[in-house]
């Protein structure tokens, strides 16, 4: 437990239940929900069976459970009407509740009794879309407002990521059955958030297509060495930090330029950069999307 983040504010609190700091407030006070430590200059912190024990009253709050008959039952009882909830619902905040609990705790056997369970009901595909892109939003904003250190997101992430590489792997035994193109995946140069461009990789395998993943870091003069093999390629890239020395525009001006001026080839951009760009991004052979979901869509 010295490795690991076990104190927290009450706004860590607010941060990871969606619960309002004064309403637990309210909570501790009206009810004696939770027992807050206070340090010597009486500023209150919360030990990790705090939290856990917040999340499960906030899932069964959000499911209709009045506060004034949660606060009546032990902890335990908490724990056994959330499990119902689960079985009854298959509530997927529950699902996510666990996921930080693994992260905070740095445990890939919770985090995998999880993932199991929620196989059970439940296809790769539901799972990413109903579950861990939820989740993935979630930590990052737990990231920016300093609850969670970079160690807790690249833990989790790596583990998101051994999944879909595992389902990745199991489409890869087939061969392609859409050969009306060829997708090519890469990230800008210094770009290394490859969490949603893996898992556009296994959607395009899914749906029968010819899916080439260059990952990371890639050059953009490197894209000409895939068009010197292939012919109608559609590029796809996920703009997160990058590009920083040119906007989204002369980055897409590059690319036209460079390598697709000599052919019908396409490039489909997503990401945060695309989302913050006020430019107009409007091209003849380039698509943008708000979102994987959209892009997904248009497969």
């Amino acid at each position: 437990m010295n490795n690991i983040k076990s104190e927290f504010t009450i706004k860590d609190l607010e941060n990871f239940s969606g619960i309002k700091a004064h309403t637990i407030r309210i909570w501790e006070k009206r009810y004696n929900l939770l027992e807050p430590n206070r340090t010597e200059s009486n500023i209150r912190y919360y030990n990790l069976q705090n939290l856990q024990k917040l999340l499960n009253v906030a899932l069964l709050n959000n499911n209709g459970l009045k506060i004034s008959k949660i606060a009546e039952l032990s902890e335990s009882n908490i724990a056994i009407k959330v499990r119902e909830l689960v079985a009854k619902t298959g509530v997927n905040e529950q699902a996510s509740n666990s996921l930080k609990l693994a992260m905070l705790n740095f445990d890939e056997n919770m985090f995998n009794e999880t993932y199991n369970n929620l196989v059970v009901n439940s296809s790769f595909r539901e799972i990413f879309k109903n579950v861990f892109i939820p989740f993935l939003n979630e930590i990052g904003i737990l990231w920016q407002v300093n609850s969670i250190t970079p160690a807790h997101e690249h833990f989790i992430s790596n583990l998101i990521q051994q999944k879909i590489q595992i389902n990745i792997e199991r489409l890869q035994l087939s061969k392609p059955t859409n050969l009306e193109k060829v997708f090519v995946l890469y990230l800008p140069m210094n770009e290394i958030h490859d969490l949603g461009l893996l898992y556009l990789h296994f959607e395009i395998l899914l749906h029968g297509y010819q899916s080439i993943y260059l990952g990371q870091s890639v050059p953009v003069s490197n894209l000409n060495d895939v068009q010197k093999v292939f012919n109608s390629i559609c590029f796809i890239s996920y703009l997160t930090v990058e590009p920083t020395q040119l906007t989204v525009k002369e980055y897409i001006e590059k690319v036209r330029e460079e390598v697709l001026s000599s052919s019908n080839n396409e490039l489909w951009l997503l990401g945060a950069k695309i989302k913050e760009s006020t430019e107009c991004l409007e091209f003849s052979n380039i698509k943008t999307y708000e979102s994987i979901i959209e892009l997904i869509d248009n497969l």
